[in-house]
């Protein structure tokens, strides 16, 4: 018998089994979601690998070539943490395109799910739950967000920006980025029934905010003192580090580094958990 017969209950039997495709969707519900959106992503995947893998180049050419000339002349020799901008920044603009990138799938695509094209409630009528929409969603939007982390890795690896494996290796702290932007903006999103203009407000007051005061272009020490804190609850500044630590060996102390990492993690976990809340009271009505 083959694969196909084996696990579709269709192909197997000329019929349909409801109690195994009901099985099957409880277990596998959340790569269905997933691959509903990224079966939809195929309208626009012209614009979508165009823009990914473009800006990698604009970025890196614009600020870290062009700005960097100019830092790199008056900082000397030692340049930014001890190293060329261009090195310095290429990390930080790789996590800001993922940070960006996770925020936008999930406002308008949230929103829209419930109020817009309402394939929310569609899935929900199925034996799909809240959860398994909730991750799935996440999960094609991590498939988004690894186009133009894989861009500007090969970017970096033709420029000779850091080591090919610390290049690599912005992939899963990118995603990991990713997820935690991506639950936390869902964890609002989800709660909002009307559309007031106060979706753009994420990326207006959230995501341009974080990205100028996380250390992105400059080192956050050189923020006034009153201004650190932004850092500190930015999921950017805690990527941003990470990825110049593996890029070109940035000194971050173990400990710090686990603070980091742990950060990222509990802010996916909790607004995840926001998440489900939210969408199983809002599709249980």
């Amino acid at each position: 018998m083959s694969t196909l017969a084996q696990h579709d209950p269709v192909a197997a039997t000329g019929a349909v089994d409801h109690a195994l495709v009901a099985r099957r969707s409880r277990t596998w519900g959340w790569w269905f979601v997933a691959e509903h959106r990224i079966r939809a992503m195929r309208s626009y995947v012209a614009s979508w690998v165009a823009i990914s893998v473009g800006s990698p180049f604009l970025f890196l050419l614009g600020l870290g070539l062009g700005l960097g000339l100019l830092v790199d002349a008056n900082q000397g020799a030692e340049g930014v943490d001890g190293v060329p901008y261009l090195v310095f920044i290429a990390p930080a603009l790789a996590m800001a395109t993922a940070m960006q990138t996770a925020a936008q799938e999930n406002t308008y695509g949230v929103f829209g799910g419930f109020k817009w094209f309402p394939m929310f409630f569609a899935m929900h009528g199925t034996p799909i739950g809240p959860a398994h929409i909730v991750v799935g969603f996440q999960v094609s939007v991590l498939v988004r967000v690894l186009l133009p982390l894989v861009a500007f890795s090969a970017v970096m690896a033709a420029f000779g920006i850091g080591t090919p494996l610390g290049a690599a290796l912005l992939l899963p702290i990118g995603l990991l980025l990713g997820t935690a932007v991506g639950f936390a903006v869902m964890a609002w999103v989800s709660t909002q029934t009307e559309d007031r203009g106060q979706l753009s407000f994420v990326e207006r007051f959230v995501v341009v905010p974080l990205t100028l005061f996380s250390g992105t272009y400059f080192p956050l020490e050189t923020l006034p003192w009153f201004l650190h804190w932004i850092g500190w609850i930015s999921p950017l500044w805690h990527a941003a580090e990470l990825g110049r630590a593996a890029l070109y060996g940035a000194e971050l102390d173990p400990a710090m580094a686990l603070v980091h990492v742990g950060y990222l993690v509990v802010l996916a976990a909790l607004a995840c958990w926001l998440s489900i809340r939210t969408f199983r009271r809002r599709l249980d009505k």
